[in-house]
Parts: C-alpha cells; sequence; structure tokens
C-alpha cells in the first residue's frame, strides 16, 4: 500500500489503513516483530513491546485479515469477582454451548506473565473467537490491543456507564436506586443513610444521585452527614456503617452500594446491639447468591448478571461473524426483591 492510498479525505489516514509494515519501520523493528506484538507471542523485550503498542494505538490499526480462532470465547474478570462471576459466566455458556464454542476465564489480577508478557498478550495467544471483559477489570491498554489485533471485544459493566469505544452491556443503575430509596420512604423511613462504591465508578454516583432525588422529591433530602464512600467490600460496609450508627442522630435506615457492603453493616449493627430490621433497615445492591442466606434475608436491587453474560455473548459472537453491533450499548432492567431486611419505622 502506498503513502497516498492509504490516505483519507484530507490526507488524513484512513482508520485501519495503516499496515504491519509501516508500523515496523516507525517503530524501527522487523515486522514479524510486530506480528508477534498482535499475536501476543514471547521474546519482545518490553520496551519494544510497548512501542509497537503506543504506536498501534496512535495510527488505529485494525487487523483485517482473517485469523484462524479457537472455538473458545473468553471472560476476563479482575480476581475472579466470585460474587458476580459464576452468573455470568452461566449466562454466557448458555449462548455459546449451543454454537458449538467452549468458554473460558482469565484472572486478571492472577500471576504476571513473564517475560515481558501481558495478560492481553495471554489471552491473544490462545486466539479465542472473542473475549468479554467485566469492566472493573478493564484495562484500556490491554484491550486496545486486542481490538488491534482483531480480536472481538464485548465489555459487560456492572460498574457504570461505558468510558470505551467497545460495544457493552450494562443496567438501569439509575432507576434500581430510585426503587430503594421509594421502598425505604414508603416504609416511613426519614433518616436514610447512603453508602456508596468508589466515587470513580458511575454506578456509585447514579445510586447515590437516584437515592438523593428520591428523598428531595418526597420532601425529605438527604443528610450530607449520612453519607459514605468507599470499596464495594463487607470490610468498609461494617466500618462506614459503625460511623453511621455511632452518630447521636443514627439512620434507621441504610441504603448500600453493593450487597457485600450491606453484609458489613449487618455486622455493624450486630456490634452495636441493633437488630435488622427492627432497628435497622438495610438495602443492597446486586442480588448475589449470599443476599438469601444473610440472617434475616436481604432486600436488594437485582442486576440480572446471566442475562447480560448472553447479552455479551450475543454481541461477541455477532462480532466475530463480521456484523455490526446495534446498539453498540445495551442496558437490562434492575429489580427490586424485597425480603425480610427492611421493615417499617
Amino acid at each position: 500500500m502506498t503513502e497516498a492510498n492509504s490516505q483519507g479525505r484530507g490526507g488524513r489516514r484512513a482508520r485501519g489503513a495503516v499496515t504491519v509494515a509501516a508500523i515496523a519501520r516507525l517503530a524501527g523493528v522487523s515486522p514479524p516483530t510486530v506480528s508477534k506484538v498482535l499475536n501476543g507471542r514471547s521474546g519482545i523485550a518490553v520496551d519494544t513491546r510497548e512501542r509497537v503498542e503506543a504506536l498501534l494505538r496512535e495510527h488505529g490499526y485494525r487487523r483485517t485479515d482473517a485469523t484462524s480462532a479457537l472455538p473458545i470465547v473468553e471472560v476476563a474478570f479482575s480476581g475472579l469477582e466470585s460474587h458476580l462471576a459464576v452468573e455470568i459466566l452461566r449466562g454466557v455458556e448458555e449462548v455459546v454451548r449451543d454454537r458449538g464454542l467452549t468458554v473460558g476465564f482469565t484472572d486478571l489480577q492472577g500471576r504476571a506473565p513473564r517475560a515481558g508478557r501481558r495478560t492481553a498478550d495471554l489471552l491473544l495467544s490462545r486466539r479465542p473467537t472473542g473475549v468479554i471483559a467485566v469492566h472493573s477489570a478493564y484495562r484500556g491498554q490491554y484491550y486496545q490491543q486486542l481490538t488491534a489485533s482483531g480480536v472481538p471485544l464485548v465489555v459487560v459493566d456492572p460498574t457504570g456507564e461505558p468510558v470505551h469505544d467497545n460495544p457493552s452491556v450494562g443496567t438501569t443503575n439509575w432507576s434500581g436506586g430510585i426503587a430503594a430509596a421509594r421502598h425505604l420512604l414508603d416504609l416511613g423511613h426519614r433518616r436514610i443513610g447512603v453508602i456508596t462504591g468508589p466515587p470513580q465508578f458511575m454506578c456509585s454516583r447514579a445510586r447515590l444521585e437516584a437515592a438523593r432525588a428520591a428523598l428531595e422529591t418526597a420532601g425529605v433530602g438527604l443528610d450530607p452527614a449520612l453519607v459514605r464512600s468507599g470499596p464495594f467490600a463487607f470490610e468498609d460496609g461494617e466500618s462506614l456503617g459503625a460511623q453511621l450508627l455511632a452518630l447521636p442522630d443514627r439512620p434507621t435506615a441504610i441504603l448500600c452500594g453493593n450487597d457485600l457492603q450491606a453484609i458489613g453493616v449487618y455486622e455493624a449493627a450486630r456490634r452495636a446491639g441493633l437488630r435488622v430490621p427492627a432497628d435497622l433497615s438495610v438495602v443492597g445492591f446486586d442480588d448475589v447468591e449470599v443476599a438469601r442466606w444473610c440472617g434475616p434475608p436481604l432486600t436488594t436491587v437485582r442486576q440480572p448478571f446471566a442475562g447480560m453474560g448472553r447479552a455479551a455473548a450475543e454481541m461477541v459472537l455477532q462480532l466475530a461473524a463480521g456484523q455490526p453491533v446495534e446498539p453498540s450499548r445495551v442496558e437490562l432492567a434492575t429489580s427490586l426483591v424485597i425480603r425480610e431486611s427492611t421493615g417499617p419505622l
């Protein structure tokens, strides 16, 4: 391809028109070295790999030649996120098994690859038909490499709105937060605390602002002194819940960013000598399996993780077949599941 032929309108290079040979010249390496990066192979110095990857991103390289893919769809998690993983994997498997494919999983927090290789390199070397990445495991540079290598990629992002160009599946965090807050208002609660997730996650902000809107619409308002934020973990639910319950005018109910935080609040209430729901109502978010086994069973907002897995699998197989995905963003409905952790004031 000549330089003139690879230019788009106005002299700009058409996206995806740059060649492996051109990238190799810019990087000062051979074309086989660039091919090794694209295929996730070992034997390349870290600085060389990073230089090639940066040029692939800068020039918007997209592989167009067909490569031999194995009949497997990889699902990438961060630390396997066991409270989400099983349901998402189940949904993916329901779709791909009927197409003659299997499901694999990758832990992005596993052992560091040797010889400067990255997780994306290992994914590429396994030649999957497609990759489904959970948003909290999303690392832009890894998946730009996957996209450059021609690997179909879909993101499942229960943590919020997409901050990337890939097709994605999410849920309606705002409406879930509204439903949870209105449930507590209907039970007569007015002093309602909120423990939200990390503020850099869009879902944390959506759920917090939804609760604020519901309370303000009811003429109650959200007391800033009753708002806390922290990681989506049991330990943080316990510590932040303890802070709220130690206030002179403590909340009578607490909305939590996820079920793990809510279970932590259970422990904080137990340590404070309070009963759920007689003294404190608690609402979670996600509806992970353990929510049904709590004492008492947890009222929570259900995210349809299996459905998210199914939708993502359909999208990644559509991409693998060379078909465009429209719309590129799908949001599935959340729903309030009322159990025994909430009661009237």
